[in-house]
């Protein structure tokens, strides 16, 4: 499981961050953290396939995951333009300037405070116990990551693949898919 999950975020991680640069024009090996949930969701969903695994198993992971968003991306918007992960010019009055003189939507705090209040409410139903949450925690991160990280993919300047989507539109629609998919299959277990 561990060596699945590693792997699988590994390269999702770096292949999908590297394959972006590269549609986007700059060639460049590159990270992402929304390839290393992709990559790791296929291997581990693979490795409970092969094992006749079935049911969340990834739970104990929607905080940790949550919280390196939350932190990590105050680190991407820190880093600046190099960490290409700068949204696109703005004239709105919370346009941050990350030295090309550009004001810019400042995505990486949009993200950053959308996953805190997630996390808020997600520590909150965890405490709880929450019967709902426990089965279905997991996907619910990766329905609303994935949901609101689309959202913002629209304010940054990668490659466009597919009409006005670029490749991370791709995959967090993918991951959207995947989280109805397996919170409908939870229910669909939870009434037989």
């Amino acid at each position: 499981y561990v060596v699945a999950l590693i792997g699988g975020a590994a390269l999702g991680g770096y292949g999908l961050g590297s394959l972006n640069m590269l549609v986007s024009g700059t060639p460049m090996v590159a990270r992402s953290i929304l390839g290393a949930l992709a990559g790791a969701i296929v291997a581990i969903e693979l490795f409970k396939w092969w094992r006749g695994m079935t049911g969340s198993t990834g739970l104990i992971f929607v905080p940790a995951f949550t919280t390196t968003v939350v932190v990590g991306r105050w680190g991407c918007f820190l880093a600046g333009l190099p960490d290409e992960t700068h949204g696109t010019a703005t004239a709105l009055p919370w346009g941050v300037d990350m030295g090309d003189g550009i004001a810019r939507h400042p995505v990486q705090i949009y993200e950053s405070l959308t996953m805190a209040l997630f996390l808020a409410v997600a520590l909150a139903l965890i405490g709880q116990r929450n019967g709902w949450f426990m089965r279905n925690g997991f996907y619910v991160l990766v329905l609303v990551y994935a949901g609101q990280r689309f959202c913002w993919e629209f304010l940054k300047p990668c490659g466009a693949v597919v009409g006005p989507f670029n490749l991370f539109h791709l995959v967090c629609a993918g991951l959207v898919a995947y989280a109805v998919v397996m919170i409908r299959r939870t229910h669909e277990r939870a009434a037989a």
